[in-house]
């Protein structure tokens, strides 16, 4: 499948993003990408929190590379719509995966730090801790 990276806006070929299957949902979905590269991640930030809200939110990760060097790769599934973005750069992976988590976050969507309750979801704040995986050897 190819794409554009979302930070150097690269044409790239990539692996393919897992779609729902139509009768399914999210608990399938998950189920769908074994084998595929892709892996489901759960946390997010220093402390672990919750990265989404199964099985309705999900959150998957992937590297992959291609003849010019790495490409990390992250999609979500919310309600069964799926959509992948892809990365040449690691950290601006994970600075994509965090303004996304803190908007789930600050709207009340998915459980993470209490001091986002009462931001703006839309205005992203980088907070300690809070741009970088809980597991770093994820998406490895």
């Amino acid at each position: 499948m190819q794409t554009n990276t979302k930070d150097t806006k690269e044409t790239v070929t990539v692996l393919d993003t897992p779609q729902r299957d139509i009768y399914g949902e999210g608990y399938d979905w998950m189920a769908r990408l074994t084998g595929t590269g892709w892996h489901e991640l759960s946390s997010w930030g220093r402390d672990g929190w919750d990265l989404g809200s199964w099985p309705y939110i999900i959150f998957a990760v992937t590297k992959t590379e291609d003849e010019a060097g790495e490409l990390f790769g992250y999609c979500t599934y919310v309600e069964g719509d799926v959509a992948a973005r892809w990365y040449r750069n690691r950290e601006a992976r994970s600075q994509a995966i965090s303004k996304e988590a803190f908007w789930y976050w600050a709207s009340g969507q998915a459980d993470g730090p209490e001091a986002l309750e009462e931001l703006n979801p839309q205005e992203f704040r980088p907070i300690e801790g809070l741009c970088e995986p809980f597991n770093p050897d994820f998406g490895k």
